[in-house]
């Protein structure tokens, strides 16, 4: 194990590879060390590595920009500093100094024939950190493939750590009658040429199993899972009808398993970059037919989204949401979808609420569908009164009457 003593001061500010671009031997190295160097803190975006315990709080603070993926457990022992930011402004915060990044620790492919490293599984906020730290460390992994895009010459590594282990996969997730209802009624927005920009979970592998009869949709987005593959091999992703970047699908994280990363490695009809090109908003509104899919943990009559806290619980993050419903919105013949189950805790509790019981993630004058099992709430251009109305309507039959009493004030206010 590389000894971090050698290279970390006390009171070091670290930036850390996310997701599946975690660099999982440093970080554990940091974990067993970070105590002894002492008032070291740590950012990561998200985390899927299972590695952080609420029991590494003692080895260093950890910082993110949500409790995504394992970081639910930290949040849930308070061992976690949220910053609440878009991924989108990551990378600006930790050029600014306000995300301090003294060291930054990535994990990269082997380097090519010229002696460039690949990020491989992540670009997203990587290179700002790359850029401002004082020391890189890179986990330089055997099993990490290279991709096209980003790419850090081997003169700007300080240390490389050289391992042969799998990087961390996300494996799909099991798609229910729920997630196949709410999944239909999204693809009905989805025609040719579309470009799509999702997450990764059972609702969007749902959706994307059900575009295998679309002709040459494309692909932009901050992050890709193993649907992506599904979407190639049954040749329907072509990126051809893209106003930029055509033939190739846009991506600032991979995210799923040895089966998507393989499909990634060394090709050129998948682009690696920074989140100041998945999410620049000039960027994006290059793009006709843009279809942003997104979620949340609830949504209120008027259309104000919570994708972050549910009561005292943090569980979610703003990630890319609020640059990608903007997108959507604005794209010409594009749709931006909020789509959420109607209920949760078996049933128990309504996501479709008269108040939500967090922050507003975003907000109802940048909203355009909302998506349940139970349709679609189609809310552009409508007034509050008749949000309402199509809310209820989306929202679980238990709860319509509850949510209609609710809806009954607005409509007689009219806001």
């Amino acid at each position: 194990m590389i000894d971090l003593s050698q290279y970390l001061r006390k009171g070091d500010r670290i930036v850390l590879g996310q997701a599946c671009g975690e660099p999982t031997t440093l970080i554990e190295a940091l974990i067993a060390q970070g105590g002894d160097i002492g008032d070291l803190s740590a950012f990561i975006a998200t985390s899927f590595s299972g590695i952080f315990q609420p029991e590494s709080a003692t080895s260093f603070a950890l910082q993110s920009m949500g409790a995504i993926g394992a970081l639910r457990s930290m949040s849930k022992a308070n061992a976690l500093g949220i910053i609440p930011c878009h991924v989108g402004q990551v990378a600006p915060l930790i050029e600014q100094g306000l995300i301090g990044c003294d060291v930054a620790m990535v994990q990269v492919s082997p380097a090519d024939a010229d002696g460039n490293h690949s990020f491989g599984l992540v670009s997203d906020y990587v290179q700002a950190a790359v850029a401002k730290a004082r020391i890189v460390i890179a986990e330089v992994n055997e099993a990490v493939p290279f991709t096209y895009g980003e790419l850090l010459p081997a003169d700007r590594i300080n240390v490389a750590v050289h391992v042969n282990r799998s990087p961390v996969e996300v494996a799909p997730t099991a798609i229910s009658t729920t997630d196949e209802a709410i999944a239909r009624h999204c693809a009905e927005f989805i025609g040719d040429g579309a470009v799509i920009q999702t997450g990764v979970g059972a609702v969007p592998d749902a959706i994307l199993r059900l575009l295998h009869d679309r002709k040459d949709l494309g692909v932009h987005s901050g992050m890709l899972g193993d649907g992506l593959v599904d979407l190639a091999e049954a040749g329907v992703l072509t990126n051809a009808r893209k106003e930029i970047d055509a033939g190739v699908s846009i991506n600032g994280a991979l995210i799923g398993t040895r089966r998507l990363y393989d499909f990634a490695h060394r090709n050129p009809n998948v682009k690696m970059v920074r989140t100041d090109y998945t999410h620049n908003g000039a960027v994006l509104a290059q793009l006709s037919r843009l279809v942003t899919i997104n979620s949340a943990m609830e949504v209120d009559l008027t259309g104000q989204v919570n994708a972050e806290q549910s009561g005292h619980a943090y569980l979610g993050g703003t990630g890319g949401q609020a640059d990608f419903v903007r997108a959507g919105v604005r794209s010409p013949g594009g749709h931006s979808i909020i789509a959420l189950p109607a209920t949760a805790k078996g049933g128990s509790i309504s996501k479709i609420v008269m108040q939500l019981s967090g922050p507003v993630t975003t907000a109802r004058s940048e909203v355009d569908i909302i998506v349940t099992e139970f349709g679609a709430a189609e809310l552009r251009g409508q007034t509050l009164a008749e949000r309402a109305r199509r809310m209820v309507a989306i929202a679980h039959p238990d709860f319509r009457e509850q949510l209609d009493e609710a809806a009954f004030e607005i409509v007689r206010r009219g806001f």
